[in-house]
């Protein structure tokens, strides 16, 4: 969609604007649909930020436009509107990376915090798609491409090192990962604002596993040391399903607003432990349906597998300094991302159990099975923080995981 906005006396400074104001916003600024009935709809479900839908109802053309406000959508607390304008960089850097897997960007408004963008309306929610049980064979494959062509071209293996400083410093998200920093890798262990949120019956377990668990604390302490310190590659920093929009033919990638330079192994680690929530949760609400949950082991075994050698082949194609084409230095680099991947797919299952930020998954279960389905995801989540250099396959996790599921609770 080609917009040519103008400057306009209303848009000079932010306001957060509701139906009425976008509908005049996409005519007055936009300088689009100007002459058709246009319909608004607001489509936002996040935490964070505003969504609307706009559509001229003569052509049936439609873009989606998405804005920041100065306080927290769920809250109302403070938090930096500067994270829409990393969230539209971000977005226009991975669409030129992979195209077929990021919503174009078609305009950002430095004055009003708004981003202007397709429309991905023929896609769904992953998370809710995959809650109804529904199989995309293809997600394995489409979820890969996007973490080898998005996360090592943007490391300084392959991108001129210069302008991966550059990056480095216009992406730092000091709010954003401060919550991440607090939520995913503190609280869970160390409950020290009281926010945790932990099921009745299961405050021992908790305690026991988590809170007195020194081991388990020492390797926290090393992954989130490494990600506040790793400014590795661009990553998107909460790519769970609910931040993927899928369908039958292939799947869109949005929501980067908690991007910034991080380990490479954080994202891939957000995508395998979401993939875990749907598998617990028709397993012990839906045991019959083995087709879903067959297919979700296979997925968890194949976006291990195929994230490993597509990285390797986009290292292999793309890095060209002479040290780094070391056989011995890129098994290693890539080594290390996956173990950093399992250690933080790890983190982000027990922070959605215990923490204050649950997936919708957890409020699915019937109140006597929550208490075992929690304890089996905790205990999956240490075992691969505490694992994480042992497990080397997909295979390998597919076994871990139903080998807790045979020991029980």
């Amino acid at each position: 969609m080609n917009i040519i906005p103008v400057e306009h006396p209303r848009y000079q400074s932010h306001f957060l604007m509701t139906k009425a104001d976008v509908a005049l916003y996409t005519k007055e600024k936009l300088q689009v649909f100007t002459n058709d009935p246009i319909a608004v709809e607001e489509i936002g479900d996040g935490n964070i930020n505003y969504v609307f839908r706009v559509v001229d109802e003569t052509t049936n053309e439609s873009f989606v436009i998405k804005q920041a406000d100065k306080l927290l959508r769920s809250s109302g607390r403070p938090l930096d509107i500067e994270r829409n304008r990393i969230e539209a960089e971000i977005l226009q850097i991975q669409y030129e990376l992979a195209p077929d897997l990021v919503p174009e960007v078609y305009y950002y408004d430095e004055q009003m915090y708004a981003v202007v963008m397709e429309d991905i309306s023929d896609y769904q929610n992953m998370r809710y798609q995959l809650i109804a049980g529904n199989i995309f064979p293809n997600f394995a494959e489409a979820i890969t491409d996007y973490l080898a062509r998005t996360l090592l071209p943007t490391t300084d293996l392959i991108l001129d090192r210069a302008v991966k400083k550059e990056r480095v410093k216009e992406f730092i998200n000091i709010e954003m990962c401060d919550i991440s920093e607090d939520l995913v890798f503190t609280e869970p262990y160390v409950d020290y604002k009281k926010r945790n949120v932990i099921t009745p019956g299961n405050e021992k377990f908790v305690t026991e596993n988590l809170y007195q668990n020194e081991p388990l604390q020492t390797e926290v302490a090393q992954l989130r040391n490494q990600f506040m310190n790793c400014a590795q590659a661009l990553i998107h920093g909460d790519l769970h399903t609910g931040s993927i929009f899928i369908n039958q033919t292939g799947l869109k990638v949005i929501d980067p607003e908690f991007a910034f330079y991080g380990p490479i192994g954080y994202d891939i680690g957000n995508v395998l432990a979401h993939l875990y929530f749907p598998l617990v949760l028709k397993l012990f609400t839906e045991p019959s349906g083995e087709s879903f949950t067959d297919w979700l082991l296979e997925t968890i075994s194949q976006v291990y597998e195929l994230t490993q050698t597509k990285l390797a082949h986009v290292y292999e194609e793309q890095v060209t300094f002479p040290l780094y084409q070391s056989t011995a230095f890129e098994q290693m680099q890539l080594n290390q991302i996956m173990n950093d991947a399992l250690g933080y797919a790890g983190t982000e299952i027990i922070r959605r159990v215990v923490g204050d930020s649950k997936v919708k998954e957890m409020s699915l279960f019937a109140s006597d099975e929550k208490i075992a389905a929690e304890r089996l995801l905790i205990r999956l989540g240490i075992q691969l923080i505490t694992k994480r250099n042992e497990l080397n396959s997909g295979e390998q996790l597919v076994q871990n995981f139903k080998a807790l599921m045979r020991e029980g609770i």
